[in-house]
């Protein structure tokens, strides 16, 4: 399971004459937390690079309301590129988790810059083929693995993220608020936002998370969860049973 994505991140894999001519191809735009950057289901066609901050990637489900986060974006990454190069609705939401700036450039003008520079599109359909894979693996692990199982794994992988990352230990929460004092690795997302990275309800979260606080494997708070003992966390994340 993969929601941070891999390897570099758009914008840093090009080269400073690039990076240039990609910015100057758009204007900057500052976005307040909760906000949208792209809808699900929206004709545009714009995309946007992540300058500050970070967002979730998410698609609705069909329970309604209920959506599940596919990512989790920061500085650096390139989203939107589908609507951009084919003329199909927006396939998810991205939504800012805190004050965001963005480079936001028009679908017209991304296609003919790729046009014109083919190691730039050999990237973005490198970040596709990414993103593809990773889509894959979510939809495996929805249908093999218990919610347990998907929990570990997600909290795992979070609390692994670099130190620049918004879960770091010692990193402020990607509202902007500082990290509470833990002696270890912390994820800051609430109960149902985990849900919804995992595809499960916050009811079977909250399930979970207390059968891993019985076995003093994380310890719970406000929007927070530290990883007392990430080697039996990635354990169980792995398949075993206490």
């Amino acid at each position: 399971m993969g929601l941070l994505g891999n390897g570099l991140a758009f914008a840093h894999t090009l080269t400073p004459q690039e990076h240039e001519s990609v910015m100057a191809l758009g204007n900057r735009k500052r976005y307040p937390a909760d906000a949208h950057l792209l809808t699900e289901g929206d004709r545009t066609s714009h995309v946007v690079i992540i300058l500050q901050g970070w967002v979730t990637v998410s698609v609705a489900t069909d329970r309604g309301a209920t959506r599940l986060i596919l990512g989790l974006r920061g500085p650096g990454e390139l989203l939107g590129e589908m609507a951009a190069l084919d003329p199909h609705p927006r396939s998810a939401t991205v939504r800012a988790l805190g004050p965001i700036e963005a480079q936001v450039i028009s679908g017209d003008a991304f296609r003919r810059f790729l046009a014109l520079h083919p190691r730039v599109s050999g990237l973005v359909i490198r970040q596709l083929t990414v993103r593809l894979r990773s889509a894959d693996q979510e939809r495996s692990a929805l249908a093999s693995l218990t919610v347990l199982q998907r929990l570990a794994s997600r909290l795992t992988e979070l609390s692994g993220a670099e130190p620049s990352g918004p879960y770091a230990p010692s990193a402020a929460s990607p509202s902007g608020a500082p990290a509470p004092a833990t002696a270890g690795p912390v994820v800051q997302l609430a109960q149902d936002e985990l849900a919804a990275t995992i595809g499960a309800t916050r009811e079977a979260v909250a399930k979970a998370l207390r059968l891993l606080r019985s076995q003093n494997i994380v310890r719970t708070g406000n929007r927070m969860v530290e990883i007392l003992d990430p080697a039996l966390l990635a354990l169980l994340a792995d398949g075993h049973q206490e």
